[in-house]
C-alpha cells in the first residue's frame, strides 16, 4: 500500500465538509451521506492509519533491532492475512486468551524488546494523534477486510472467556449502577441522538464488532476495540480499566462471539 493512492483525499474531505450542516443528525440526514461517502476506500482517511501500520510492522524498532514481521498472530509466524478475523483466541505459549491488541503487544516484547508496559502507557493517542498500537492494529485488521469472524471456541479458556465477558457486559456496578447491557440491550435506544445497537441481536452486534477498529471522525485519529473498552468503562464511571486485562479481552472476546460471520469491515469510519 502507498499513501500515493489516497493523495486527493484531504482535498475532497475538505469541500464534502464545507457543504455538510453539522446540525444534520438524523440517519438519512446530510451528515450521514458525508459519513458514506469518507468511508470510501479511497476517501476514508483511515487507509493513512493503515499505511503507517504496515511501515511500522516492516520496519527494526526496540532495544533488539528488529520487525515485527515473525509475530505469530495465531495463523503461523508472518501470516496477517485473516489474522484480525479470527481473534481473541487462545495461545498456548501464554497460556491465555489474547485479542489482536495484547497478542501485538506481547510480540512487541519478545521480537522487539519493547515492554508490554511501555506499549500499554502509550496505546491511546489523544484526539488528532495517533500512536504506534493503533497503527499497528489497523493495519493488522485490515488485512482481514472482508473476511468472515471466526473465533475460535474450542479450547476451554476460549469458551471461558465468552462466558466471562458475557457475566461482565451484565454487570452492573460503579456510581451509576449501569452495564453494558444498560445502553446495549434494547432496540431503537438513544444517546445524544446517536443510535445505540442491541449488542444482544446477533444482527446487530455483528456489523458493530466488524467496523472495529475505525477511524473517529470526531477524534480525528484511528480508536480500537481496547479503546473502546476503556472510554466505555469510563463513560459508565468505572475504575479505569488496564489495557489487555483479562477484563477487556473476555468483553471483546464475547462481543466478537456474538458477531460469529459478519465479514470485517475495518477500516471502517464512525462520528
Amino acid at each position: 500500500m502507498s499513501l500515493t493512492r489516497y493523495a486527493g483525499a484531504a482535498a475532497f474531505m475538505a469541500v464534502a465538509l464545507l457543504a455538510v450542516p453539522l446540525a444534520a443528525q438524523e440517519e438519512g440526514g446530510e451528515l450521514v451521506q458525508y459519513h458514506a461517502m469518507l468511508a470510501d476506500r479511497f476517501a476514508n482517511p483511515g487507509w493513512f492509519f493503515v499505511d503507517r501500520g504496515e511501515a511500522l510492522w516492516k520496519t527494526p524498532a526496540g532495544p533488539k533491532n528488529a520487525t515485527l514481521e515473525a509475530c505469530d498472530l495465531g495463523l503461523g509466524p508472518g501470516v496477517v492475512e485473516g489474522a484480525y478475523a479470527q481473534l481473541p483466541r487462545y495461545f498456548a505459549d501464554v497460556d491465555r486468551v489474547m485479542d489482536a491488541e495484547t497478542r501485538i503487544a506481547w510480540c512487541r516484547q519478545e521480537l522487539q524488546g519493547i515492554p508490554f508496559e511501555e506499549t500499554a502507557k502509550k496505546a491511546f493517542s489523544k484526539n488528532r494523534e495517533t500512536s504506534e498500537m493503533q497503527d499497528l492494529v489497523i493495519y493488522i485488521a485490515a488485512m482481514s477486510d472482508e473476511m468472515p469472524i471466526a473465533m475460535p471456541t474450542a479450547h476451554p479458556k476460549e469458551q471461558e472467556a465468552i462466558e466471562l465477558g458475557k457475566a461482565l457486559f451484565y454487570r452492573r456496578a460503579s456510581m451509576l449502577d449501569y452495564s453494558c447491557a444498560t445502553c446495549h440491550s434494547n432496540d431503537g435506544a438513544r444517546i445524544r441522538l446517536q443510535k445505540l445497537s442491541n449488542l444482544e441481536d446477533p444482527k446487530q452486534a455483528g456489523p458493530v464488532v466488524a467496523s472495529w477498529p475505525t477511524y473517529r471522525v470526531s477524534h480525528e485519529t484511528v480508536r480500537t476495540m481496547q479503546h473502546r473498552m476503556w472510554d466505555c468503562m469510563w463513560q459508565m464511571r468505572f475504575p479505569d480499566v488496564a489495557y489487555g486485562s483479562d477484563v477487556t479481552v473476555a468483553l471483546i472476546s464475547y462481543l466478537t462471539h456474538m458477531a460469529e460471520g459478519e465479514p470485517m469491515a475495518s477500516p471502517s469510519l464512525k462520528r
